[in-house]
Formats: structure tokens, C-alpha cells, sequence
């Protein structure tokens, strides 16, 4: 049972004892056992000054921040007819509240999820009772779709956790609060508690999550490239730092794929820096980029839109003709054959959304990027 302290004032404690009775006489009727029924738990709260004008809106304000109720939580629990205000059961977001109604919301343990974990195995480069983060395979799905209804990091999740996860949203499931692409490699934090779920989210939504990826892109993205100045959105920071600015929306013909706009879309910055070219003229380059934002496709759109388009990329990578002089034939024919965008997920940093602690994590080259650029180097 939850109760915030500044709230328990004598008026409060006899409402408060009268629901405890009713709680245990309603077991008692019922033939359930106690434990059973203690599978809920109460949060009581106060609406502060100035509410805002919609219900769930005030929740999301004055809900205590150790509940770990996210306001889409806070929704659901609306829906179902948990949530109560001054006595009077409200299931409609969009009332207004006054000022110090007292709210008493039920919140369900969570449920088991109706994915079916599967012991597929994770590289866990980190994990404690709110979060795990994981180093996830180019070729595994992140989440399961129509498409891909098992063998996702989710199932490997769900099976490796076990009752360890306490539960996101109602449902004992992983809560997935970023993604990367199917093919792409690297570091992803997963939440396996409501409060990391709902902490790891602000942070993502505010940009304040450090995410830093490594890629194999064609040619090099210098400053002294005139064509580049010429590219709509595409300037160049201080140190030699690509910077492309555009908005980004579904592709006007193709809906699986992402495209440039100006005039429509979402917001979307990537900044890229040359780690190393490949080749003499260079022919390829190894690059570090980071995100400003993070959208769907956003670094193989922005590189494709700046001409540098990312080796292996299916999609957005188009065919692209390598010089053996340049990188030597085993080189050629290695970028030639290369079966996956070469973009991993390099670097992720954040703040632990429970305890407040920086937390910073690398994940080296996948064995096949290693492989690559050893022969695109002229090594292999």
C-alpha cells in the first residue's frame, strides 16, 4: 500500500482504515485468500494548486514519483475503472479536477506477457533489478511484429529474466524504450521495472541519452568535398564534423522506407566524424556518428541524402562501384558481399533512471565489421 505521508492527516486515517476493512471483509466473503487479493496495491495522492485542465494530465503531474505510474500507464488504469477521486470512480482522461481532490488508484500486479520467452542467447553487458542492457546481433529483431512473431531480443529477454522482471505497464514484459534495426548491431538498455521504464523514456524524449554508432560508409565525408556544400541541410562544424539537419517523414511511394524532406516530417540532426579512410584516394571511410535525435532509419537517410551511404545497406545503400587500385580486389569484392548495412551501435550513455549513477557502455566491432576493414585495408 502506498501512501504519501504528507497526506495522512487525522481526517484521512478513518477513510483510510474503512477501506482496509472493507478490503479484507470483501476476501473474507469471497472465499479468496488474503494473499491473493494483496496482489493490488493503493497509491493515494492529493491534486496540488492549479491543476491542469484534463484528469490524466493531473495525475501525470501529482502522482508520486516513487508509484512509477507513466502517464500511458495512468491512461490504461483510467480505462479500467482503477482510479477514483474523491471517492467517485472517473474513467475519462479529459475531466477536470479540482484542486486537493484526493486520488485513490489500484494498480494490479503485473500480468504474465503473452509472448513466449525463448532461450535464445544475449551478450548482457549489464543488468540489476530495473534494467538490463544488452549487446544485440545484427540479424535479431527487437521487438516480435506479424512478420517476426518469435526469435526477437524480446522472447530472449522474457525467457532470460524471468521473475526477475517486475512488470511494465501491467505485463511482466521487457520495456522497450529505443530500437535499432534489425540488421544493425550493438548496444541497446531495455527496462525491466515500471520505474526504470518511465525514467529511461524521459531521458530518450529529452535527447539526453549518449548514443554513438560506428559505420562503414562509401567515400569520405571531408570538409573539402565541394560537392557537400552544395547538399541541402549538410554543413560542417568545427573538427571536421559533417552535420545534417533535414526532417524526415515515410518515403512518398515506398512505406518501408524513410526519406528527406524540408517542409514535413520530424525533426532529425546527425552529426558524423571521419575515425578513418579507407583507401588511396580515399574510397570508403570508417565513421563515428551520433544523434541529436533518434528516427527511424535516421543515419542511413542522412548519409544516403549526403552521397555517403552506408556498405551492405540494402535499402538506402544503392549499387556502388569501389576501385581495386584504391582498396585492392579482396576489398572490393568484401564491401561487394558485405550482407548488412555495416552500422553498430557503438556507445550508450545514460543516467541509471533508479539510482541516479552515470552509466556508460562500449561495445567493440561486430567480428564481420573487423573483417571487413581489415580487407578493405588491404590486410586480408
Amino acid at each position: 500500500m502506498w501512501i504519501r505521508r504528507s497526506l495522512v492527516r487525522d481526517q484521512e486515517v478513518v477513510p483510510l482504515l474503512f477501506h482496509m476493512v472493507a478490503l479484507l471483509a470483501e476476501v473474507a466473503a469471497s472465499g479468496g485468500s488474503f494473499l491473493a487479493k494483496m496482489i493490488e496495491r493503493i497509491v493515494f495522492f492529493e491534486i496540488g494548486p492549479n491543476p491542469p485542465k484534463r484528469l490524466d494530465k493531473a495525475l501525470a503531474r501529482d502522482v508520486p514519483e516513487d508509484a512509477s505510474l507513466s502517464r500511458s500507464r495512468l491512461v490504461k488504469l483510467l480505462e479500467i475503472g482503477a482510479v477514483s477521486v474523491d471517492g467517485a470512480v472517473l474513467d475519462q482522461p479529459r475531466v477536470q479536477v479540482p484542486e486537493g481532490a484526493v486520488v485513490e488508484i489500484t494498480v494490479r500486479e503485473a500480468e504474465e506477457s503473452h509472448i513466449e520467452g525463448e532461450d535464445i542467447p544475449l551478450q548482457i553487458v549489464f543488468e540489476d533489478d530495473d534494467l538490463i542492457v544488452v549487446n544485440k546481433p545484427a540479424g535479431m529483431v527487437v521487438h516480435p511484429a506479424p512478420g517476426t512473431p518469435s526469435g526477437t531480443l524480446v522472447n530472449a529477454l522474457i525467457h532470460h529474466c524471468g521473475d526477475s522482471l517486475s512488470g511494465v505497464g501491467g505485463s511482466k514484459r521487457p520495456g522497450i524504450v529505443h530500437r535499432i534495426d534489425k540488421e544493425t548491431s550493438g548496444l541497446l538498455v531495455v527496462a525491466k521495472s515500471d520505474a526504470a521504464h518511465h525514467g529511461l523514456a524521459d531521458q530518450f524524449a529529452a535527447h539526453s541519452v549518449e548514443r554513438r554508432y560506428l559505420a562503414i560508409c562509401y567515400g569520405a565525408p571531408d570538409s573539402n568535398d565541394p560537392r557537400l556544400r552544395g547538399v541541402k541541410g549538410v554543413n560542417f562544424e568545427p573538427g571536421n564534423i559533417l552535420k545534417v539537419q533535414t526532417f524526415l517523414d515515410r518515403h512518398k511511394t515506398d512505406r518501408q522506407r524513410q526519406a528527406v524532406f524540408f517542409d514535413r516530417g520530424r525533426h532529425a540532426v546527425t552529426r558524423a566524424r571521419i575515425v578513418e579512410s579507407l583507401g588511396t584516394p580515399p574510397a570508403a571511410a570508417l565513421i563515428e556518428c551520433w544523434l541529436e535525435t533518434g528516427r527511424t532509419h535516421q543515419i542511413r537517410v542522412h548519409l544516403a541524402h549526403c552521397g555517403h551511404s552506408l556498405i551492405g545497406d540494402p535499402v538506402y545503400g544503392g549499387k556502388r562501384k569501389l576501385s581495386p587500385k584504391a582498396i585492392g580486389q579482396a576489398g572490393v569484392e568484401a564491401a561487394s558481399q558485405f550482407g548488412r548495412q555495416a552500422l553498430h551501435a557503438a556507445t550508450l550513455g545514460f543516467v541509471h533512471p533508479v539510482t541516479g549513477v552515470d552509466l556508460l557502455f562500449e561495445a567493440d566491432l561486430p567480428k564481420d565489421m573487423v573483417e571487413l576493414l581489415s580487407k578493405m585495408r588491404g590486410q586480408g
